[in-house]
């Protein structure tokens, strides 16, 4: 089994990517996340991998950081969720706000994920959560605006910006104006990434 991979990156595809180890191509499908993070062809690139192996293929599935591989590997564990929808998860939501909204069983939240019904939500509610990984959240001491701009980043992430200038454009916006609705600082925020 294939547990780590480190080489040039050749090919950058949205939550794919082929990477040359030793002039082998191995082709990974990534979370957005890591997408964003390994940066452009022809950079150095290091991925922990999961190898799933089905009767009619053997797929790669790499991911930036060992938390984002150990939620992914739970989610598989989950009744009716696939390689493709545990992607999709991790690439819809944050792994720290994905393991907060598993156990504050907020499934509203789960449900803004692409892929992910009520049904789906409960059931990720139910099997994971005392599964996930132990973290300090920082709950009681989350700022109130932490919330709307997770939410106001996943929002950006899903109509395809990139995260680094995403969160340069929430941060900036917030240094501005300290208004924390969704909706007037998702405007705001997306009037600064066009100028």
């Amino acid at each position: 089994m294939i547990a780590h991979l480190s080489g040039t990156l050749l090919e950058k595809h949205v939550q794919r990517l082929i990477v040359d180890v030793g002039g082998v191509g191995y082709d990974v499908q990534v979370p957005l996340s890591t997408f964003y993070a390994v940066g452009e062809p022809g950079a150095r690139v290091t991925l922990r991998i999961h190898t799933h192996v089905r009767e009619d293929a053997l797929q790669l599935f790499g991911f930036g950081s060992a938390l984002e591989l150990q939620i992914f590997e739970r989610l598989l564990a989950v009744n009716g969720i696939g390689p493709k929808l545990a992607l999709a998860v991790l690439s819809g939501i944050e792994p720290d706000a994905l393991i907060r909204a598993v156990r504050q069983s907020d499934v509203g939240r789960l449900t803004t994920i692409p892929g992910v019904g009520k049904k789906t939500a409960e059931r990720l509610i139910i099997e994971l959560r005392d599964r996930l990984p132990k973290m300090d959240l920082a709950e009681p001491s989350e700022a109130p605006g932490d919330s709307v701009r997770g939410d106001v980043l996943s929002a950006l992430l899903n109509l395809g910006y990139q995260r680094s200038g995403a969160e340069k454009a929430i941060d900036k916006v917030l240094r501005r104006d300290d208004g924390r609705d969704f909706e007037p600082l998702l405007r705001e925020v997306l009037k600064e990434l066009a100028g």
